[in-house]
């Protein structure tokens, strides 16, 4: 048996988690998230918990349990804490700054970067090279720090472009042949 699956998700006290069929939607006070699971799981609210079941014992359905239970977890931790991902800016005149609702990135080429917030999503800059992506549902937060690292993602010679708080780029020697 799964022993991510088998494991009960505690319910905190301000979480209301309900289960219509074959969707479960989790409201908290920061949000509220649903999300659609697949029919080989079963998933029941005890008392203040989650319970997450598979029908069969295939090796699909073993996979599908775990996830299941890890992505209803995440959902209960979004709508309580939310998830924040930290990106730097490494690069002389590389920076950040916000216009409305919409990131503007210096990241070097002939023209400024312009990267919308996506719905759900807030953008914060604490400085000109730090830009932090929060929101309740993971997968976007995640997609969206993916998508900002992607127009210039770091390069291994000095370093420079967006990288993620904490990443560590492996550096090449470059061109030893110069004398």
């Amino acid at each position: 048996m799964s022993r991510i699956g088998r494991k009960p998700i505690q319910i905190p006290g301000n979480v209301e988690v309900s289960i219509d069929g074959n969707l479960v939607r989790v409201k908290g006070p920061k949000g509220e998230l649903d999300w659609t699971f697949r029919p080989e799981i079963e998933v029941s609210v005890g008392e203040g918990e989650v319970l997450v079941e598979r029908k069969g014992d295939s090796k699909h359905d073993r996979a599908l349990h775990g996830m299941t239970r890890s992505l209803i977890a995440n959902m209960i931790e979004g709508v309580t804490e939310g998830f924040r991902k930290t990106l730097e800016i490494v690069g002389v005149g590389y920076r950040a700054e916000k216009k409305g609702n919409t990131l503007v990135l210096h990241l070097g080429f002939s023209h400024l970067v312009e990267y919308p917030e996506p719905e759900g999503i807030k953008i914060d800059l604490p400085n000109a090279t730090t830009v932090v992506v929060e929101g309740i549902d993971r997968q976007r937060v995640g997609q969206t720090a993916a998508e900002i690292r992607a127009f210039r993602p770091p390069e291994p010679y000095k370093g420079k472009g967006v990288r993620y708080q904490g990443e560590e780029i492996r550096r090449k020697a470059g061109k030893a042949g110069a004398k």
